[in-house]
């Protein structure tokens, strides 16, 4: 049987209005990723938090009521809650509560397929759990209350409550500890391959942008490779790398990070920095903004903010407008051009515009390579094989006992080779 969910934004500002209505249309998106069926959507404005509901008691019975009338197994609310204000809430409605971190922490349960992302979520998931396991064996509590079987056995009930907290507490903590220790040392392995990598000199540029933006089709359309490509919220979380071969033969390593939404819980960018922090590491980025998204500008902020936070603010940023197939209206696409200049349009789907980004990651580079004509003596086969493994040959003539070798040259090799190099007029 399908749960059936009431989606809640609480909001104290009316010129948040439009911004809170598109957060629950997003909430809505994250629920039904779940597979949770949303009966109904409900912007609750109040003049200022309060401590226990974040609304005024009022509202939130108005609420449970909604809830009630559409028969809802759950609420689902777009703000973060304290543990205790989660409490309160379920007292009230006698129904399951939960927040939007909680529902961002269920998807990424899901999606989660690597040991690094698999460890990462559970981390994040315990540290969520730890100040909210009361709840959990709340029942244990009451049980004893309502028993009147004397002092003795009210008392002994309410301590198995508060002993099976105290047992779950240590269990959560020795799993963050264990977590911990476990992503240190997948850490550590990708690191020492992220090291040979740097070693054999290729750069490397890293795929960003907002969930179901179209980041691992783009992946898919430039390397030919098959990463999982859903239209859905955190379709993958797993970081994705694939080798290309750019237009001037340049080796090209591009990854695909997960995807940004607005209002992250911190604990998850805190949780996600291992995956993230490869935009960080990268030559430069590929920022994947949906086209035909009426909040494309929000995105676009989002996902800059989040790089910010990163330390990835400052790298070269290539702007792709994807999706530009589902625009009608040229005149939209026009003034997306302007929004964000220095963009390319393309339609990842189809393969449109593949050349143009291709070309363009080839002139972030330029300064990575250069094309040269070297003489190089036929005895020195140590040279040619450094060429040929290393650089992109274009062309290979000989001259008596010498070899003419034209090619593409990595800087990372163009020293070792420096004084075999022709000059423009002997090469012609």
């Amino acid at each position: 049987m399908v749960e059936r969910a009431l989606l809640v934004r609480i909001c104290k500002d009316k010129r948040e209005q439009d911004e809170a209505i598109s957060l629950l249309e997003e909430l809505g998106e994250l629920v039904r990723t779940l597979g949770v069926e949303v009966i109904d959507s409900s912007l609750v404005m109040t003049r200022q938090f309060h401590r226990k509901f974040l609304c005024g008691t009022g509202k939130a019975e108005e609420i449970v009521q909604l809830a009630n009338a559409h028969e809802c197994d759950c609420i689902v609310f777009d703000n973060i809650f304290l543990p205790s204000q989660q409490r309160e809430w379920e007292e009230l409605a006698d129904l399951c509560v939960i927040d939007r971190e909680e529902v961002i922490l269920d998807i990424f349960s899901k999606r989660a397929h690597t040991k690094e992302a698999r460890l990462q979520v559970d981390l994040a998931k315990m540290q969520y759990s730890l100040p909210r396991l009361t709840r959990m064996w709340g029942h244990l509590d009451r049980e004893g209350g309502s028993g009147g079987g004397g002092g003795k056995g009210g008392g002994a009930s309410r301590g198995m409550g508060e002993q099976q907290v105290e047992v779950d507490r240590r269990l959560a903590r020795t799993r963050i500890d264990q977590c911990k220790r476990e992503l240190a040392e997948v850490r550590k392995q990708r690191d020492t391959r992220r090291k040979e990598r740097e070693k054999q000199g290729t750069p490397t540029a890293a795929i960003a942008g907002y969930t179901n933006a179209g980041k691992s089709t783009l992946l898919n359309q430039l390397s030919g490779s098959d990463v999982m490509a859903k239209d859905m919220l955190f379709a993958t979380l797993d970081t994705t790398t694939r080798a290309i071969e750019l237009p001037d033969g340049q080796p090209l390593l591009i990854t695909d990070t997960v995807g940004f939404v607005r209002n992250l819980p911190h604990r998850l960018v805190e949780a996600f920095k291992a995956t993230l922090e490869e935009s960080v590491l990268a030559d430069f980025i590929i920022h994947v903004l949906d086209a035909s998204s009426p909040e494309v500008h929000e995105f676009y902020k989002t996902t800059i903010e989040v790089l910010d936070e990163l330390g990835a603010g400052d790298k070269p940023i290539i702007t792709v407008l994807n999706k530009t197939d589902l625009l009608n209206d040229p005149v939209i696409l026009a003034g997306l051009e302007v929004a964000f200049p220095n963009t390319l349009a393309i339609n990842a789907k189809d393969g449109i515009g593949m050349e143009e980004l291709l070309a363009k990651c080839s002139e972030v580079l330029a300064d990575r390579v250069q094309v040269k004509v070297y003489k190089i003596p036929q005895s020195r086969g140590d040279l040619s094989g450094l060429l040929h493994n290393d650089a992109k040959v274009i062309d290979t003539n000989y001259e008596g006992n010498d070899v003419l070798i034209k090619a593409i040259v990595p800087a990372s090799i163009a020293g070792k080779l420096e004084r075999f190099v022709q000059s423009d007029s002997e090469a012609s």
